[in-house]
């Protein structure tokens, strides 16, 4: 077989693209009772209460195919996606794949992003039961809503947060923000030379934080054996400060953050200090992180302590008291959201 073999969408048109990309669609869900191929999908929750999320992913805005294989595209837009199911304390099941593309992309590329799909879903048992395809006039438009399932009124929101709580998160922060950093500079030397090949040796962490992220459906599932129910909960898609400040809003609380406590992994500091940027802003304000933040009971936290990827970072105060961070010096710092703002200049 050539690898360069190069099969034109209009070849096979849009239904018979999707028979294509959906050939090999697996079904692992017992509750999956009829999937791609009909007017709709038809699921069986068993009792369980439905969690709902979709999202949007948009050439140029949010990922740039300069530097993102297109297999490590299609498992992050549904690793995202399942990460949204995850905050709110249920276990992902389902989703639908909708996508707008040119005629600069062919069918084999298609099929290496599908490759990235369908491994996510095979690594979070998860079943793809429906979508569309369409035309666009420019870039690649990726659109997932993903379905979860949860115990009757066992699901967590944003705001429950209570006085006292504590406040804690999942895995190691800003590492996706250092690891887009290092892609855009590298990028950059490449435009302007285009025969230097790129650097990106021992940074195989925080490059993978940017290009292939996981949701977090381990820490809840830990959670749920451990009988453990977070007051609330967020994953963290644009920055610590930005979600926090989400979870104080909405609970109607405020909050101390320990800057001493924030998780940030070795090479992320590395990184952030060869590009002089503060680690902890890294942290507060990078996002795409995809870990979650949430808040606890204190009579958990002896069972918490048990859990490595597991940090408690601070507590939630009296709304009056204002949401702060304790720096590594002592002093207090007013919270502010800088995170990513997707209507921002």
């Amino acid at each position: 077989m050539e690898d360069n073999q190069r099969t034109e969408i209009a070849e096979l048109g849009e239904f018979g693209l999707i028979d294509h990309l959906t050939q090999n669609n697996e079904i692992t869900q017992a509750g999956t009772l009829l999937s791609v191929g009909d007017d709709a999908a038809v699921i069986d929750q068993f009792g369980k209460q439905t969690v709902i999320s979709t999202d949007m992913l948009v050439e140029g805005v949010h990922f740039d195919l300069m530097y993102t294989p297109l297999k490590h595209l299609g498992y992050k837009a549904v690793a995202v996606n399942l990460s949204d199911i995850c905050a709110m304390f249920a276990t992902p099941t389902h989703i639908l794949l909708s996508i707008g593309i040119s005629n600069r992309f062919s069918v084999e590329a298609l099929d290496e992003f599908y490759e990235g799909v369908y491994a996510a879903c095979a690594k979070y048992n998860v079943d793809l039961v429906g979508g569309d395809t369409t035309t666009s006039q420019k870039g690649f438009i990726i659109s997932i809503t993903a379905v979860g399932e949860v115990s009757p009124n066992e699901f967590v929101t944003r705001s429950g947060a209570k006085n006292n709580d504590l406040i804690c998160v999942s895995g190691e922060l800003g590492g996706a923000y250092m690891g887009l950093q290092l892609l855009e500079r590298e990028k950059r030397v490449y435009l302007e030379n285009p025969g230097v090949q790129p650097t990106l040796e021992n940074r195989a962490y925080i490059v993978g934080r940017i290009l292939k992220p996981e949701p977090r459906a381990d820490i809840v599932s830990w959670l749920q054996e451990q009988g453990i129910k977070p007051t609330s909960m967020i994953d963290i898609s644009d920055g610590l400060s930005s979600e926090l400040l989400h979870i104080c809003k909405q609970s109607n609380v405020g909050c101390i953050l320990h800057e001493e406590k924030i998780p940030i992994h070795d090479e992320t500091r590395e990184m952030a200090f060869e590009f002089q940027i503060d680690p902890t802003m890294c942290a507060l304000s990078g996002g795409e992180d995809y870990e979650l933040l949430f808040t606890m009971p204190p009579q958990d936290y002896e069972k918490i302590v048990l859990n490595e990827q597991i940090s408690v970072i601070g507590y939630v105060t009296e709304a009056a008291e204002g949401a702060h961070m304790l720096s590594k010096g002592g002093n207090k710092h007013k919270l502010i959201a800088q995170g990513w703002n997707a209507f921002g200049q």
